[in-house]
């Protein structure tokens, strides 16, 4: 059974946190607001901020199935929206001709029909005879081609796909939309305006804490500190990538199943992989920046302590 929408952006933010979410109060206000005006939210920022984890606690906190679509150069409506069960067609027309009742006009009434839909996530996401109205996470919007951008137009302003066999399909609920993107490259004014619209950024030291502590809970609160600022520190260097929360979280987990309780330089080389992927940034540590970087990371955590 859905779980009622939290009355206030204060509420909103508890609950994301009693998920194990930190949001700052304008991340918790575009929600809040997305969710009462009924208004797709786009976030943007960049990779491992977060942005697709708000579509997963709420459907976690709001009761909801999730439904994503992962976007990628190419996609089109076949794969995102719906096509015809063509097999299940080819069966019905051997039968019709073997039954002698394979009449043109019938034949098109009857394979045209709903039973012979293929329902990919974005008409799943309007179909009210699933239950609830969803999550509907369209995930990387910017890895997807501009026609396809074009396409969510009429799904985004009015929750309806049309069908030319079938006709118009509506939302009797529209579901909660949340898009993302990288921004590997713009989207378009149009697809904005059908929008509320955050950006994530790279989160402070204490935000980064805060999620760290909720996520890995296990992790000894002096290990925990010098993670988050030796990645605060290398988001400060000219890497090729820098890292997200993401490899921060997974960086805190792989210590913690080693067992360590501080920063060495040793296990920093040995675990780089799970904070840095690429060979650049990895070799840009191993010349010199580690030791550096370590020690201003000592001296900053110390002052937490």
């Amino acid at each position: 059974m859905k779980q009622a929408v939290p009355s206030s952006i204060d509420e909103l933010q508890q609950a994301l946190a009693q998920q194990a979410y930190v949001s700052d109060r304008g991340l918790a206000t575009a929600i809040f607001l997305a969710l009462q005006l009924r208004r797709p939210l786009l976030l943007e920022g960049e990779a491992g901020v977060g942005k697709t984890e708000v579509a997963k606690v709420l459907a976690t906190l709001l009761a909801r199935p999730l439904i994503r679509l992962q976007c990628y150069e190419g996609l089109d409506i076949t794969t995102a929206v719906y096509e015809w069960n063509y097999t299940r067609q080819m069966l019905q027309i051997r039968l019709m001709e073997a039954a002698g009742r394979a009449h043109m006009e019938t034949a098109q009434q009857d394979l045209f029909s709903p039973d012979f839909l293929l329902k990919r996530p974005l008409l799943q996401a309007i179909d009210g005879s699933a239950g609830p109205a969803p999550v509907l996470l369209i995930d990387e919007l910017d890895r997807a081609d501009e026609e396809f951008e074009a396409f969510l137009l009429e799904l985004l302003s009015d929750f309806q796909i049309t069908i030319p066999e079938l006709g118009t399909i509506k939302a009797v609920e529209p579901p909660i939309v949340v898009i993302t993107s990288n921004r590997t490259r713009e989207v378009h004014d149009a697809l904005r305006r059908r929008c509320l619209y955050h950006w994530i950024d790279y989160p402070s030291f204490d935000k980064e804490y805060a999620i760290v502590q909720a996520k890995a809970p296990a992790a000894p609160a002096r290990l925990a500190r010098q993670v988050v600022a030796f990645v605060q520190e290398l988001r400060r260097q000219e890497l090729y990538k820098q890292p997200g929360v993401a490899e921060t979280l997974d960086w805190i987990a792989a210590l913690v199943a080693l067992d360590q309780q501080a920063l060495t330089p040793e296990v920093v080389a040995d675990t780089m992989g799970t904070l840095l992927k690429y060979h650049e940034d990895v070799l840009y540590l191993q010349r010199g920046a580690m030791g550096q970087v370590l020690e201003r990371v000592t001296r900053a955590s110390n002052s937490y302590e």
